[in-house]
């Protein structure tokens, strides 16, 4: 039973992320843009920018008058995410989650082709998570950025909280690309990695208007007591852009979208597919915890079933380990599984990369604690040193993917086999 529930784990990580890749979701968005006939430069940021930006290119062969106007362009994306040259592009790699110089040389690079642009033009601008550390001019020293971004991560602040303290700290994000590109056009294709999808935070909005305010971004950095210097304790109090005439924005693909794909697999395999949520926003391993109890609560019911949770947990780092949400979320897990027989429960990102690892996610079933134990592991000092890799990958509990060309969200699920 066991081996089964892994080969099921395998089967839909495999084909809901194969579902959810960005080619038919940039191809649709396409087909609604009309160029104004000046030049068109293409730019892409984020986890998912390389994927985007092959799939552009196939869609503008396959239109002549388009490839026609097609004058170059950019992508930058996360190391190792760049798959291949693509033609007329220039293809950069940079660091997140945390900022870093290649992410400002590129930066650079990108806003060096469109401030050349001018009345008639058109940029095709592809965002997808993960923007806000790969596409970045700080308004304040590297050093500092990537300080506060720390900062930001170890406290468990939300994508939102952190993007709005970062917009203000830029020279591209909450609009200001958009200014910067003017009088030319941003055509925005968005693959949406925050929940809700809201346009203005998914990679800290750098063509859409900022709805934040300064008092907002002054309000979580009091929360969270942030370490600040005097200069971006200034730039807090400014506003950024809130409206922009020169830009369009398609919102295509979100976690809504991976949290399907993975129900239909669940129902292939023949599991009844229970969504739980597509708005999982807790801490991760309290999301472990809930997960488990949902599968102890459903054991007698002599069912096959698949309960998912999509969305995106937090972690308070408070050790000095080496893990990733997703992979305390399955460690959290673990405990209760024990006394769950025919239970397994996994957790991914749907990017291929979970924290500064190179592991997708963890999986985790009712024989999971007991290996874990046999090698005197003790998962509760695992979770508090936030050290989950090593203890799933002592007992084959990490997912590995590579990168996925996606960005959209998490997703969990927990799986029941009925008991024979």
């Amino acid at each position: 039973m066991i081996t089964t529930l892994r080969a099921d784990a395998d089967r839909i990580i495999h084909s809901s992320i194969q579902a959810v890749l960005p080619d038919n979701a940039v191809a649709r968005a396409l087909e609604s843009f009309h160029p104004q006939g000046g030049r068109i430069v293409l730019v892409a940021a984020g986890k998912a920018a390389w994927q985007m930006a092959k799939a552009a290119l196939t869609c503008f062969k396959a239109r002549p008058e388009l490839d026609a106007l097609l004058d170059g362009g950019i992508v930058v994306t996360k190391y190792d995410h760049v798959k291949a040259p693509l033609e007329g592009l220039e293809c950069y790699e940079a660091g997140h989650p945390v900022p870093d110089e290649n992410s400002f040389k590129a930066t650079a690079r990108a806003l060096e082709i469109v401030e050349k642009l001018g009345e008639g033009d058109d940029v095709i601008f592809l965002l997808s998570g993960g923007g806000s550390a790969l596409f970045e001019k700080p308004l304040i020293p590297g050093e500092e950025l990537q300080d506060i971004t720390k900062q930001l991560l170890a406290s468990g602040a939300d994508i939102t909280e952190m993007n709005t303290i970062r917009k203000r700290l830029s020279a591209v994000k909450g609009g200001k690309f958009a200014l910067c590109a003017a009088p030319a056009r941003v055509y925005s294709i968005v693959l949406s990695d925050v929940l809700g999808d809201p346009p203005g935070m998914i990679a800290s909005g750098p063509a859409y208007p900022d709805e934040a305010t300064a008092e907002d971004a002054l309000a979580i950095a009091a929360k969270y007591q942030l370490r600040l210097s005097e200069k971006a304790q200034e730039l807090l109090h400014v506003e950024t852009p809130k409206a922009l005439d020169n830009i369009e924005t398609h919102i295509t693909g979100s976690v809504r979208e991976l949290c399907a794909a993975a129900a239909a697999v669940c129902k292939e395999l023949g599991y009844e597919p229970i969504l739980l949520t597509d708005q999982l926003t807790c801490e991760a391993r309290e999301a472990g915890s809930f997960m488990a109890s949902i599968l102890k609560t459903y054991r007698e019911s002599g069912k096959a079933l698949a309960f998912l949770a999509g969305g995106e947990t937090v972690v308070h780092l408070k050790g000095n380990g080496l893990g990733g949400r997703n992979q305390e979320i399955a460690l959290s897990a673990a405990r209760d599984l024990a006394s769950i027989k025919g239970a397994a429960l996994f957790s991914l990102g749907s990017d291929g990369t979970d924290g500064p690892t190179d592991a997708a996610g963890g999986y985790v079933d009712s024989e999971t604690l007991a290996s874990l134990a046999a090698l005197g592991i003790d998962p509760d000092a695992v979770l508090e040193n936030n050290d989950a890799y090593p203890a799933l990958k002592a007992v084959d509990g990490l997912i590995f993917t590579g990168p996925t060309g996606t960005n959209v969200n998490d997703v969990a699920v927990g799986l029941l086999q009925p008991l024979s």
